[in-house]
């Protein structure tokens, strides 16, 4: 049986393929066409799932739509009325959309697809719920779904049983823990439903002092976790922008504009919003687990990626396991809607568990020597062996490398084949990497990946983490990794197995035999503003972009020295540790 689930039209195009009940390839259409966050009907995304299964539309069982328009569309209308006159303005811009585009969900598939089988259609909180727990290795489970908006769901919480969700309880719109931290995502200069994550990079610099601002006057939390938001000082229901001149009152400064200097108080107001988010979500966490008694938990929707806030749910409450779906924005949708479908609609017995997310599209080598030699350039072919120890040694040698292999991940992070890597241990390699090569914020923090056996030797934490999706403490005695250890001593980590990824593996203990360190800086292979490289071609023109020393493409290396690159810069080899 073929399932296709389609995720678009809001934010993160996707299309995943499910054949016979085990996900065959899944990816986000910002990567074909180049435009991040691309949210338009994922054309190349279905035609790559479709070429990668080897079969044609025809072959498709059903096709599956993350949530359902018409109950979107009812919301928006329902709170345009309630807000008007004050939305006129984003009404009528919002509209021709609607009408013209995003209410034709069926006819686009028939249409753009050229199918003519059957269509479905999953809420949105199912499809998070779904994508969480149903690619679990839980046979039970609590689920946990917060983001922005869906139809009119932004939390919900219920329990998973085999093939079986039921979610027990929601928060409605406008009380949504989404769209607070993208109001302050917005308040503080940075992009909505784009850089959230930089907010939370951003608040170990700062100082929780706006807590009891924020609890005082825009926040009401109940003893079940559930929570208000005090919608006079937001302006997302009915404007165009997140918050206006009464929030900025409250805070006493107007919001920062884009790309200006960011100043301690905005520092401070980041960690005050942390501060918030983690309270809310271990208090939801909490009461779920109270309610459902269940041992495990499943999380998903975009207030899953903050990986600061999972960690607090594994020290703060009983749950022996958490499960965070690794695209657990409305990408991931894609994948539940499809799993959805088959385990709960269906009834299909459950057959697949997601242990990697490697479910993009791959090049051979003889694909990526043509391009090489088209480029001209010099380049060097090795075996798997001098490949990983040649790599290694360009690492310990403080070169950062781009490094290009295998099927491109699913979802927002890079782990491990569509990467830029760096030597953790040289201090410097932090503002290098930041400002040389991804050309952003020097704040910006890097996760390190280390050898999964190998974790508890360098951080106070228990168990896999192959998504990047939790953070721990670089233990006392192991601060000799400064260039992925936060200014509060944690680190965004990713633990890698050689089930999970045999070459990124075996390159990281090729690493640790030279230097004795079993970590590296695993940063996305790609520059600020653009999406994860996904060609070689996409490699080849990020390399030559940016300050990289090296690029190691399937069983080639290119060496920058020898392209006489204008933005390269030396980075400094020589450095003491700590």
């Amino acid at each position: 049986m073929n399932i296709l689930g389609i995720s678009c039209f809001y934010h993160d195009a996707a299309a995943a393929l499910v054949v016979d009940g085990k996900v065959v390839a899944a990816a986000q259409e910002e990567r074909f066409t180049r435009k991040r966050h691309d949210q338009e009907f994922p054309e190349n995304a279905i035609e790559y799932c479709l070429k990668c299964a080897d079969i044609q539309t025809e072959d498709l069982d059903y096709v599956v739509f993350y949530d359902k328009p018409f109950v979107k569309f009812d919301r928006i209308l329902q709170t345009y009325i309630a807000t008007w006159p004050k939305g006129l303005f984003s009404f009528l811009k919002a509209m021709p959309v609607w009408i013209r585009k995003k209410l034709w969900i069926p006819q686009t598939i028939r249409n753009d697809m050229d199918y003519e089988g059957e269509i479905l259609f999953a809420e949105h909180h199912i499809s998070h719920a779904a994508s969480a727990f149903l690619v679990s290795p839980f046979e039970d489970a609590a689920i946990l779904t917060t983001d922005g908006v869906g139809e009119w769901e932004t939390t919900t919480y219920g329990i998973g049983h085999g093939t079986d969700i039921k979610l027990l309880k929601s928060l409605w719109f406008p009380h949504s823990l989404g769209l607070l931290y993208s109001a302050f995502t917005y308040y503080l200069g940075f992009k909505v439903n784009s850089a959230e994550y930089k907010v939370m990079g951003l608040a170990p610099y700062g100082e929780p002092r706006f807590y009891k601002t924020i609890m005082d006057n825009l926040v009401r939390v109940a003893g079940d976790g559930s929570f208000q938001l005090n919608t006079h000082y937001f302006t997302y229901e009915y404007g165009l922008r997140m918050t206006g001149g009464k929030f900025d009152k409250l805070f006493g400064q107007p919001a920062r504009e884009p790309e200006s200097e960011l100043a301690q108080f905005h520092k401070d107001v980041a960690a005050s919003l942390q501060k918030v988010t983690d309270e809310i979500v271990v208090g939801m966490a909490r009461h779920v687990e109270r309610q459902t008694k269940a041992k495990n938990l499943c999380m998903a929707g975009g207030v899953a990626l903050n990986c600061v806030s999972n960690s607090k749910i594994l020290s703060e409450t009983s749950f022996q396991e958490v499960f965070v779906q690794p695209a657990a924005g409305d990408a991931g949708g894609a994948v539940g809607a499809a799993f959805y479908a088959y385990n709960t609609i269906l009834g299909n017995p459950r057959s697949y568990e997601m242990r990697h997310v490697f479910l993009g599209p791959e090049f051979s080598d003889d694909e990526i020597e043509s391009l090489l030699r088209e480029k001209g350039v010099t380049f060097s072919r090795l075996g798997r062996a001098e490949l990983l120890e040649e790599t290694a040694r360009r690492i310990a040698d403080q070169k950062v490398v781009g490094w290009f292999q295998g099927k491109m991940e699913f979802g927002p992070r890079a782990l491990g084949n569509r990467s830029i890597l760096a030597d953790a241990r040289n201090p410097k390699n932090q503002s290098v990497v930041n400002l040389k090569i991804k050309f952003r914020e020097s704040f910006r923090p890097f996760a390190p990946t280390v050898i999964e056996d190998r974790v508890r030797d360098y951080f106070d934490f228990d168990r896999p983490s192959p998504f990047m999706l939790f953070v721990a403490n670089v233990r006392a005695d192991r601060r000799v990794i400064p260039a992925v250890t936060h200014l509060d001593g944690s680190a965004r980590l990713q633990t890698v197995s050689s089930e999970q990824n045999a070459l990124f593996y075996d390159l990281i203990s090729e690493f640790d035999r030279q230097t004795g360190c079993p970590v590296v800086i695993n940063t996305s292979f790609n520059v600020r503003g653009e999406p994860i490289v996904c060609t070689p071609e996409d490699a080849w023109k990020c390399f030559m972009r940016t300050g990289m020393d090296s690029l190691v493409i399937g069983s080639f290396v290119v060496d920058k020295s020898n392209l006489g690159n204008p933005i390269e810069e030396k980075v400094e080899e020589k450095f003491e540790l700590d």
